[in-house]
């Protein structure tokens, strides 16, 4: 049986969740139910959406939300602070190497094919140092849980890790609708992530900013399935949210038309993938881009955050060896595992794999979103030969995992409190400094014995409780 995260070995309610028991029991399950229909409506009313294409109808959907916290205790979340801080320091250390000496290459940790053969690795990147030598300014590391005190590392995401405006939201719905359960003041607080954000993304202003640095989000625009968390980040923070139309690059700078004129701008939140920002340097189609943008960034014109190139860090063959990076650029242990993880690209492991697919979950290793995946377990005969193949064409692409029997955590069902397989993403903040909020986005899998939680693929999310000392 999977660790119940609400619950002690003996069955008693573990003692974090206890006034949360106590709501449950005192508000009763249709009483949340109804709740959970006004938080819904909530959530329409303010248009907190996100899209999905390619399925026809109407692409617009609300992410479900569960209304049953995820708690952490305060010992808890202190082992995690300290791991999720390690792993992002070790993750932008590794992408200044690589663009740079690339000693890890030459101590023999890591294969170069891996790194320099990659579509996500940027040659235009060689040789250069953003300010701070920040890659990823916001690094989402998505952990899973295995037991009382397993914590290990699913994947890294290291370019636009999404989701945040969830936490945030998600957070507010509860605050406004159980203010009692909050009112003792046992919850630490997450609703200062835009202020810290802000303040991470002025301290990478560029060479050539004087004074207070101008700070932007760059959004490819409204029909992007993101577009919400965009804006709502522009908004809290009290930064403008501008199109690619709305930018352009003079005097080795760049500038955002106002209705005042122009104005320069220091540092660029930018939700655009790489290969779109800039059409004289990477696609000469993407009309997302800035003409001229990558020239002044690589000039001290202007800071892009994350940047361009930070994608190799996401790659599911370079995840595997994010614990040596830990050791060889850090000298520590690392304080979260990873998952055990073989790589179909060398011989004896896709043998390997191949033998035990049936009982493993395979990736792409350029994947994300829940897509291109295979859970062994969960599939037919057929679909587990379809992938087979797959690997055999090209086993460099794929990498497996062992099915994880992941934790579970209190769920609301129509009748009852259920137990739902679930993950977490905090969101690393790295500026001069690192800051981490207490608290993270939980995606729970709200099919019983799902293991898929990504909202692409019908998972749900809910607010995740840091309890204090």
């Amino acid at each position: 049986m999977p660790f119940h995260e609400m619950f002690e070995p003996d069955g008693s309610i573990r003692p974090c969740y206890a006034e949360v028991q106590k709501w449950v029991e005192r508000t009763g399950i249709s009483g949340l139910n109804r709740r959970l229909d006004e938080a819904e409506a909530i959530f329409r009313r303010i248009g907190i959406t996100f899209a999905v294409y390619g399925e026809g109808g109407d692409p617009e959907r609300l992410i479900p939300f569960d209304l049953l916290p995820r708690i952490f205790t305060a010992q808890e979340w202190r082992v995690l602070d300290k791991g999720i801080r390690q792993r992002a320091r070790a993750l932008n250390a590794f992408l200044h190497d690589v663009y740079h000496r690339g000693e890890i290459v030459k101590a023999g940790i890591m294969p170069a094919d891996i790194i320099y053969q990659n579509s996500a690795y940027l040659a235009e990147m060689a040789d250069f140092s953003p300010p701070g030598k920040v890659y990823s300014h916001i690094v989402g590391i998505d952990i899973v849980r295995t037991g009382p005190g397993s914590f290990e590392v699913l994947e890294d995401n290291c370019r636009t890790p999404s989701g945040v405006s969830y936490m945030l939201e998600n957070r507010d719905i509860m605050t406004r609708m159980f203010p009692e359960l909050f009112a003792q003041g046992i919850v630490a607080p997450v609703d200062d992530y835009p202020a810290e954000l802000l303040k991470s993304l002025k301290e990478v202003a560029p060479p050539a900013c004087k004074g207070d640095p101008v700070v932007v989000v760059l959004t490819p625009g409204s029909l992007n399935s993101a577009y919400y968390e965009h804006s709502f980040l522009a908004d809290l923070m009290g930064v403008e949210l501008v199109e690619p139309a709305d930018l352009f690059v003079d005097e080795g700078r760049v500038w955002m038309k106002t209705t005042l004129g122009p104005k320069v701008v220091d540092v660029i939140y930018r939700r655009i993938d790489d290969e779109y920002l800039d059409p004289l340097v990477f696609r000469p189609d993407s009309l997302l881009g800035v003409p001229g943008i990558f020239n002044v960034y690589r000039n001290g014109g202007v800071t892009l955050a994350s940047a361009p190139g930070a994608g190799i860090a996401d790659d599911k063959a370079v995840y595997i060896y994010v614990p040596e990076m830990i050791r060889f650029y850090l000298g520590e242990a690392p304080i979260l595992d990873n998952i055990q993880t073989w790589q179909c690209g060398k011989p004896d492991e896709c043998a390997y794999v191949l033998e035990n697919l049936h009982d493993l979950v395979a990736k792409e290793v350029h994947g994300s979103g829940g897509y291109g995946m295979l859970i062994g377990p969960k599939s037919s005969k057929d679909e587990v030969e379809a992938y087979a193949a797959r690997i055999r064409a090209d086993p460099g692409k794929f990498i497996a995992q062992p099915t994880l029997d992941l934790s579970t955590v209190p769920t609301l069902g129509p009748a009852s409190v259920v137990g739902r397989h679930a993950d977490f993403r905090p969101y690393c903040l790295v500026g001069k400094q690192l800051r981490l909020v207490p608290g993270g986005l939980t995606r729970v899998a709200l099919t019983e014995g799902s293991l898929v939680v990504n909202s692409s693929q019908g998972g749900g999310v809910k607010d995740t409780w840091v309890m204090q000392d």
